[in-house]
């Protein structure tokens, strides 16, 4: 009797790779920075689309995570991974570039300085022991708020002792108890006309050292997904409408909710003529370490003015961090 033969058991057509445990984290670390080269190749192009806006204003930190991941991949020695990360950073750091090194005029060495504080203050923030503090710290000749809430701003005499030239904006729905922007100075100040519709900003001609300059504080919308697109895109516009009635040197400082080197602060840089000062290290959130921050509280200045010194303020109690600038006379 033949004895019966069993068929063959086909084995499986997929079999995973026999790959050590640092073959398979290399294989991930490979798999998630495919996407992420592709991210910063479309931010780098300059595509001008909302969700392009959106990566872009993350450049910053994102080259810090890519250099340190570099490093630890080096010291990991996984070749493949750490070359790719290396390209990234690369990438990410042309990205970042305009807005830690942005292009401006020379200073002129002979013409005075004038020193500026700009913050946003968060308008819940009652802590005005620390926000006096900080401007007190920062000892500027100007100073620029952004969401003062109703408890500074019934201490205004105590909070802004020292300048007693103040010029404070009034919300389009003519509420009392809504946040406001103020600018203070140690020079009289003229108020300017109201801003444009849908712009929250307040402006002034100061009498500085320099010479009249106009210096308008700025809070522009929050970004989409948390806005609407055209929101910032609108009330650059209106800037640029109220920048234009004014007359000599221009500074804007103030929330602008977008870093210098993306959407927005293209469109303040082309459309307005109006340059930033560096933005490392970041302003937002304040609860981070200032290297992982996004720049979103800029100081731009017009071409005859240049920019001295940028250097982040004492904490204020509010999400963001002040901004200090020293702003002189451009170079002829």
């Amino acid at each position: 009797m033949t004895t019966p033969v069993q068929p063959e058991r086909q084995g499986s057509r997929f079999a995973w790779p026999e790959w050590t445990g640092r073959q398979w984290l290399e294989a991930l670390v490979l798999a998630g920075l495919a996407p992420a080269l592709l991210l910063a190749a479309v931010v780098l192009a300059g595509f001008d689309n909302r969700w392009v806006d959106l990566v872009a204003q993350f450049g910053a930190p994102a080259l810090i995570g890519a250099v340190v991941l570099t490093v630890g991949l080096g010291l990991l020695r996984m070749r493949a991974a750490g070359l790719l990360s290396t390209l990234f950073a690369v990438l990410l750091a042309f990205t970042v570039w305009p807005q830690w090194f942005p292009t401006g005029p020379a200073a002129d060495p002979e013409a005075p300085v004038v020193r500026l504080y700009s913050a946003n203050l968060f308008h819940l923030n009652n802590d005005t022991a620390a926000i006096r503090r900080s401007i007190e710290a920062a000892n500027p000749d100007i100073v620029v708020l952004i969401e003062l809430g109703e408890a500074p701003r019934q201490d205004l005499d105590r909070l802004l002792e020292g300048y007693p030239h103040r010029s404070i904006s009034m919300p389009p729905d003519r509420e009392q108890d809504r946040p406001r922007s103020l600018i203070a100075s140690r020079w009289p100040l003229t108020a300017r006309a109201a801003t444009p519709p849908g712009l929250q900003a307040v402006a002034v001609t100061a009498q500085t050292p320099l010479g009249p300059v106009d210096v308008v504080g700025v809070h522009l919308t929050r970004p989409w997904p948390f806005q609407n697109s055209w929101g910032q895109i609108s009330q650059t516009m209106a800037l640029d409408e109220l920048v234009r009635g004014l007359n000599g040197p221009v500074i804007a400082a103030g929330d602008f909710n977008s870093v210098s080197a993306a959407r927005i602060g293209k469109q303040i840089r082309r459309d307005i003529g109006l340059r930033p000062a560096p933005g490392f290290p970041g302003t937002w959130p304040a609860g981070l370490p200032s290297v992982l921050g996004l720049t979103i509280d800029h100081v731009y200045a017009s071409p005859d003015l240049a920019f001295v010194s940028r250097r982040l303020g004492d904490a204020t109690g509010s999400d963001h961090r002040p901004v200090v600038t020293e702003i002189t006379r451009a170079a002829d």
